[in-house]
């Protein structure tokens, strides 16, 4: 025999049905997890029509112990609140026990990188593809390919910035580049030897080029904007990416400032450095490599640690 609650579940989803025309799927979606909800209640002797913020608290924090993403967590809250709406618009209850509950919070993703050996990989594929081609055809592809790598490696901007870079680059000759990022707002970032050098090597290739007028831009296209698209880029860098052996999926421009900050960090860099290097304007957002951090000073604790090289000859 069907229960109160099992009752109130067939009548909230015949409302979903009939009065919102809820697809096939999402009642199927809204039983599952009703059904889950009153299980659980049900074990501890509570119904789930008079379920209090409390007990809803507990099943969720169940759900966390038994591994359910915090995504899969708030799928459960959607359809409980739902539900509890409908009880409290039927007159079935006088309250909404979700009313004060929070949505579990969604674990920011960690940012995808690369290894400083895929790193090392692909610009070096880039600098054998610009030396081989010299004096053909696309020589200046392949000298501007290897100059944007070694820019985005060496600076971590964003490829907006990049591709954005004004042509006067070209007559700096200062180690330190001025970068101008988001809100308009002006940076300053250093360049690697070997950035200064692959941006030199395109340089002369771009002036050799014949041209009627010169270009603002440090890399001239003749699309709408007037430089190189960031998709363009994007697409040529999965190419570079194949013919170095790096799986294309993993590979982007955005990937590439991720491995730049990455690699300082996991290197000794401080927090507040990478944040003004990557042009973030609050400490919170760079602060997604703190796992870059943590595993730094595990190491450092393992390798230095009195107690830890005592466990290691004990061993």
């Amino acid at each position: 025999m069907m229960d109160l609650s099992e009752a109130h579940i067939e009548a909230f989803l015949e409302m979903m049905s009939a009065e919102r025309g809820a697809a096939v799927n999402t009642l199927q979606s809204y039983e599952r997890d009703l059904k889950d909800a009153l299980s659980f209640l049900r074990s501890s002797g509570t119904r789930l029509g008079e379920a209090t913020p409390d007990d809803l608290r507990h099943y969720l924090a169940h759900l966390a112990k038994e591994g359910f993403k915090s995504s899969s967590q708030a799928r459960r809250l959607s359809s409980l609140r739902q539900f509890y709406k409908f009880l409290y618009a039927e007159g079935l209850r006088g309250d909404d026990p979700t009313g004060i509950l929070d949505a579990p919070k969604k674990a920011r993703p960690l940012p995808k990188t690369l290894s400083v050996d895929d790193v090392t990989r692909l610009i070096g594929q880039a600098e054998a593809e610009s030396e081989a081609a010299a004096g053909g055809e696309d020589a200046l592809s392949k000298l501007r390919m290897h100059a944007l790598i070694e820019l985005l490696y060496a600076t971590g901007m964003r490829v907006s910035e990049l591709v954005s870079l004004p042509a006067s680059v070209l007559s700096q000759n200062g180690r330190f580049l001025v970068i101008r990022g988001k809100g308009n707002k002006e940076r300053l970032v250093p360049l690697s030897q070997a950035a200064m050098r692959a941006i030199g090597s395109y340089g002369d290739a771009l002036r050799e080029r014949e041209s009627e007028e010169e270009s603002p831009w440090l890399f001239p296209s003749y699309g709408k904007s007037g430089h190189l698209p960031r998709q363009v880029f994007a697409r040529d860098l999965k190419s570079l990416a194949a013919r170095a052996g790096i799986r294309v999926a993993a590979i982007s421009p955005h990937v590439l400032r991720h491995a730049f900050a990455s690699h300082l960090l996991a290197n000794g860099a401080d927090l507040r450095a990478v944040q003004e290097l990557l042009g973030h304007s609050d400490i919170s957002t760079t602060q997604i490599y703190t796992h870059v951090l943590e595993e730094r000073l595990r190491e450092l604790v393992q390798n230095h640690h009195p107690l830890a090289k005592q466990a290691k000859k004990q061993d």
